[in-house]
């Protein structure tokens, strides 16, 4: 896939240019139908289809104090938006002289750099520049102007009527009912991150585990579960530990995602890795010493080796 930073480099993509165009957090059912579309009107008309996003995401910048964890921080985005098969993504920087970009004006910019600009896809609610002035009827009268199409995905529904959304994901997450939000999403939830130092207690009491720094992605309850890792192509089963740690630390000002996986010796720091999150095994808790905590952690160990083989 070929990642482009600026509007400018739209004019050396051959042919007639369709993009879908979003801010694709999550990369949901949603999302995927306007990423879906694009490029089978694309094909149909033998021309280029291109995926447009913002990176950071539009609230980090417009209010960061209210701004929501991410169900997807931008590289681990780029990863399943490459997974779709795309191979041409724009990824705008999303700034505060973005933001004040006139709707007009973007559209304007879309349409000088592209050769020529055939259509634009987005989500029914989709809304874009200055004040968030922008949404489908001016794109579509922009269209009318410019000469390009516009298509507006309705919204994406599961079988009980449930809208498809960023926000009903992350509340699924956040509450713990991972099965909806992989119902909403096409596919499990997962965590990106990035692998970094951390007090090595693990490597000393027998189960070393790998620390991720998950670039502010939304966690689900803190507890033990049974997970795989995802790791240069390969997959690795174990357990992940998530939360404060209270047996060895009595800071709570950050919570602390840990993989132990099985039978995996190697030094994997400042490496990416996916966490796909199995099965919920037990309530984090204190223990009255780091023993008794090594007892539990050989349980856990157990219990998920043996959904290993389930």
């Amino acid at each position: 896939m070929e990642t482009l930073h600026s509007i400018s480099e739209l004019a050396r993509l051959p042919g007639s240019l369709f993009l879908a165009i979003g801010v694709f957090d999550g990369v949901h059912l949603g999302h995927q139908a306007v990423i879906s579309t694009s490029a089978e009107h694309a094909r149909s008309a033998k021309g280029t289809p291109v995926v447009v996003t913002f990176d950071p995401h539009p609230m980090k910048v417009l209010r960061p104090n209210d701004a929501p964890h991410l169900l997807t921080a931008t590289q681990h985005k780029i990863k399943l938006i490459r997974n779709l098969g795309v191979r041409h993504l724009l990824v705008l920087k999303f700034d505060k002289a973005f933001a004040a970009t006139a709707p007009e004006d973007f559209v304007q910019q879309l349409v000088t750099h592209s050769k020529p600009l055939r259509e634009i896809c987005v989500g029914h609610e989709w809304s874009f520049g200055k004040g968030r002035r922008g949404n489908l009827a001016l794109l579509r009268k922009l269209g009318a102007q410019f000469d390009f199409e516009v298509v507006g995905i309705p919204p994406v529904t599961l079988g009980n009527g449930e809208l498809v959304s960023s926000t009903a994901i992350r509340h699924a997450v956040e509450t713990g009912d991972l099965a909806k939000a992989a119902e909403m999403l096409g596919r499990e939830y997962t965590i990106l991150g990035t692998v970094v130092r951390g007090d090595d207690l693990g490597k000393r009491i027998g189960f070393p585990t790998a620390n991720l720094s998950a670039h502010s992605e939304q966690f689900p309850p803190n507890g033990v579960y049974f997970a795989e890792a995802m790791l240069e192509g390969s997959v690795y089963p174990g357990v992940v530990n998530l939360g404060y740690r209270p047996t060895v630390s009595t800071s709570k000002s950050e919570r602390v995602l840990e993989i132990h996986l099985f039978d995996f010796d190697r030094d994997i720091y400042g490496q990416d890795v996916e966490v796909r999150f199995i099965r919920y095994l037990r309530p984090e808790q204190k223990f009255e010493n780091v023993d008794a905590l090594v007892r539990q952690i050989e349980l856990d160990v157990h219990q998920a080796r043996k959904l290993c083989v389930d």
